[in-house]
């Protein structure tokens, strides 16, 4: 089956669109990157979707119009990634998020956390408890489906949570079909705004599958895009290469400071957000950074190492021993600096790219949701327990069909 594939992470960079061929069943699955692209959206609307998710108050009039501007970039894209090909008969479409709340279990004066504050993940927020999470992600799929004629799958997240999950990370199911190793445990770490990461470990044991662990690590790239911006004065909006983060060097004391954060000690299942790791939290870094009279460099130098940190110490922490081997994707995976400094924190564990063992690793998540609204239409759960923390296996995302043909 022919899919479309369609998603814009929490770096809101654009919308990446991959159309892909899928075939078998299941973890058996094989897949055909047969294009992909990826689709910035219009200056104004990126302003939009970073102003909502810095948290800036909007009517439910301006709520709709929003959410239909998103759809229709989302099928704008799918109809360009379609261009000299084959077409398409199904889309899976993560839309964008703008608000994510992960589930709080338990809360009350007994149940205090370290440094006695309550045990949300987001303790730098008012904490409200709730036993089910929240995730609202913008560019319905039914506009979707009624503008490209096909056949869309959306709202991907809600069923997990439902379940009791945090909705985060869906793509560890699709690690596993698409990057296990029978002898070779991997960590298969994505490095969008949010780091995410699938343990996945080595086929060869029997009950394989039940040990696969996932995560939110903590921030990727959003801090760094941030800080960019900020310290560039909007000239720039990412380090490429990381060339700017290179030529300073981290501050190691600010690193460690910054790593007593709560986030980084839960144990997971845990999932996080631009909620977290944004523009507030940004503020506090550089604050924290005026006492050590660190220059621009230094600055980009520091918040990559506190991404490279986070990401090795929770292997460290959650992980029952070091992967063999780590497979990076998303767009920090294209961050040299970045690479470098996991590379380094790892010492004798390989880190590579999946490129290197296949799959394009610039487009990897849009795969990811291609095949998640393959299994939706075969009939097969698309979320994985062990990652997630739902309580059972549930078919993932809504299906909206349209029945005319534009």
């Amino acid at each position: 089956m022919r899919v479309i594939g369609l998603i814009s992470g929490t770096s809101v960079d654009g919308i990446d669109a991959v159309l892909v061929d899928v075939s078998g069943t299941n973890l058996d699955i094989k897949i055909e990157l047969v294009a992909g692209a990826t689709y910035p959206y219009p200056t104004y609307l990126r302003e939009r979707i970073l102003a909502v998710c810095a948290d800036k108050a909007l009517s439910m009039a301006e709520l709709a119009e929003l959410d239909d501007a998103i759809a229709c970039a989302f099928a704008q894209a799918a109809q360009n990634i379609q261009l000299g090909h084959s077409p398409a008969s199904l889309i899976g479409s993560h839309g964008q998020t703008v608000y994510h709340r992960p589930p709080v279990k338990g809360g009350g004066e007994g149940e205090r956390g370290r440094r006695g504050e309550l045990p949300h993940p987001y303790s730098l927020l008012p904490t409200t408890y709730s036993p089910l999470g929240y995730s609202l992600q913008l560019g319905r799929g039914a506009v979707i489906a009624h503008l490209t004629g096909m056949t869309t799958i959306s709202n991907f997240r809600a069923a997990d949570i439902a379940a009791g999950g945090h909705g985060a990370p869906l793509v560890p199911r699709v690690d596993a079909a698409l990057l296990s190793d029978f002898n070779e445990g991997r960590c298969i770490q994505n490095i969008g705004g949010i780091g995410n990461v699938a343990y996945v470990p080595p086929r060869h044991n029997s009950n394989w599958l039940e040990k696969l662990r996932g995560w939110d690590t903590g921030p990727g790239n959003s801090l760094l895009d941030l800080a960019v911006e900020h310290l560039s004065s909007g000239t720039k909006t990412y380090d490429e290469n990381g060339a700017w983060a290179a030529s300073g060097n981290p501050c190691n004391p600010l690193v460690e400071k910054w790593l007593s954060q709560d986030y980084f000690h839960l144990p997971p299942p845990k999932s996080t957000g631009r909620e977290l790791f944004g523009a507030s939290y940004l503020q506090n870094c550089l604050q924290d950074a005026e006492a050590y009279q660190l220059s621009p460099a230094d600055i980009l130098a520091t918040l990559a190492e506190l991404t490279a940190a986070s990401i090795v110490r929770s292997y460290r922490s959650f992980l029952p021993q070091l992967p063999q081997r780590v497979l990076l994707c998303g767009g920090g995976s294209r961050n040299l600096y970045l690479k470098n400094r996991i590379q380094h924190l790892l010492a004798s564990v390989p880190v590579m790219t999946t490129d290197e063992v296949g799959l394009n690793a610039d487009f990897k998540e849009a795969i990811a949701f291609a095949v998640l609204a393959y299994w939706r239409h075969m009939g097969t759960p698309g979320n994985l327990p062990t990652a997630t923390g739902a309580l059972q296996e549930v078919l993932l995302g809504d299906v909206s069909q349209s029945v005319f043909r534009w």
